[in-house]
């Protein structure tokens, strides 16, 4: 297989996954696996969530196809496998470490799109329970979210000019 082609599938792989994620997140998390989503919700003492376990679910299949496409030389497995444990990580990094501060390697941003994507999280997490829920992804969020962020931002700039002092001429 061509390097192009490889990091085409690693890239293909990559952005299926928030629509994989989106759907799990919806239908199996907000759906028959709620009892062990419902801890992320509904906030319980100690560092680790049952919800921690869905981790699982999606690094199964990267290591299957990471370890079988290298065992049988199916570049294509090995590319899908990346692929999966690249999003993993950028979820990881964008949902545990930014979103949540379950690290505070990443204390704050003043990047537009990040503020989008916290927006987007903080209205999923307003519904406590399982129904009614809203934004299921988690790196390509509703256009609402944006609008959002971006009127936030122009009434903080308004805010900002109307109490900086007036020149006098």
């Amino acid at each position: 297989m061509s390097v192009v082609l490889w990091i085409g599938l690693f890239l293909l792989t990559f952005v299926a996954m928030e629509f994989v994620a989106w759907a799990a997140h919806k239908y199996v998390m907000h759906g028959f696996l709620w009892s062990v989503h419902r801890d992320h919700h509904v906030k319980t003492p100690g560092f680790f969530e049952k919800n921690d376990l869905f981790f699982l679910i999606f690094a199964i299949p990267s290591w299957l196809g990471i370890m079988l496409g290298m065992i049988y030389q199916h570049d294509w497995a090995v590319a899908v496998g990346f692929g999966i444990a690249a999003y993993g990580l950028a979820y990881f990094a964008v949902h545990e470490v930014y979103i949540h501060r379950r690290f505070s390697w990443w204390k704050k941003t003043d990047n537009f799109y990040f503020r989008a994507v916290l927006r987007a999280h903080k209205m999923h997490h307003k519904h406590l329970g399982k129904e009614d829920g809203e934004s299921f992804g988690m790196l390509l969020i509703h256009p609402r979210y944006w609008k959002a962020e971006q009127e936030a931002e122009l009434q903080a700039q308004s805010r900002s000019a109307s109490r900086q002092p007036k020149a006098v001429s």
